[in-house]
């Protein structure tokens, strides 16, 4: 199954907007810590999709994003989404509840220490080091563990941590 996403970090006060996925039971992100964003409906650009899933699961409308890179995410066999990355700085309105999970206002230093998909590490790395707009491909075994990454079209090294696999840039 190919499926279109997008995914953004909305920023404010050195922190990122972050969903705790603690809703749907068969959800590929069950308990994860991830951005905001969602798929594309008929039709839709990714920056109308973005519009759209922040709206929806935030209440908030963008005023202010970037457009970051592009995410090739491969998860088992049946599982390849292509997931347009933003940023934002700029938005208004006011929070409402996420039907998703819960959204919490964290610190980006802390993020690491959330339960989040080994790649996102990856990604954090490069949005933090200011990156120019990239393409990362991220290939996760059916068990979710990160087996290949690569940057711009070059294989990165994987290597194996005392207590978790990370990916290096």
């Amino acid at each position: 199954m190919v499926r279109l996403s997008t995914l953004c970090y909305i920023e404010k006060d050195d922190q990122y907007l972050m969903l705790h996925r603690t809703v749907k039971e068969n959800d590929i992100n069950k308990d994860k810590w991830i951005g905001v964003g969602g798929h594309f409906e008929e039709g839709e650009s990714p920056e109308e999709c973005l519009l759209r899933e922040v709206r929806e699961e935030t209440g908030y409308t963008l005023t202010d994003w970037r457009y970051r890179g592009i995410v090739t995410f491969l998860y088992g066999e049946d599982v390849t989404e292509y997931m347009s990355l933003y940023t934002a700085e700029g938005f208004e309105g006011e929070a409402i509840p996420c039907d998703e999970g819960e959204l919490a206002w964290v610190e980006k230093k802390k993020i690491p220490e959330l339960d989040i998909w080994e790649g996102d590490k990856i990604f954090f790395r490069l949005l933090d080091e200011e990156h120019p707009f990239f393409s990362l491909k991220l290939v996760y075994d059916a068990e979710g563990v990160l087996q290949y990454a690569a940057l711009d079209g070059k294989r990165m090294d994987l290597y194996c941590a005392p207590d978790k696999s990370a990916a290096q840039v």
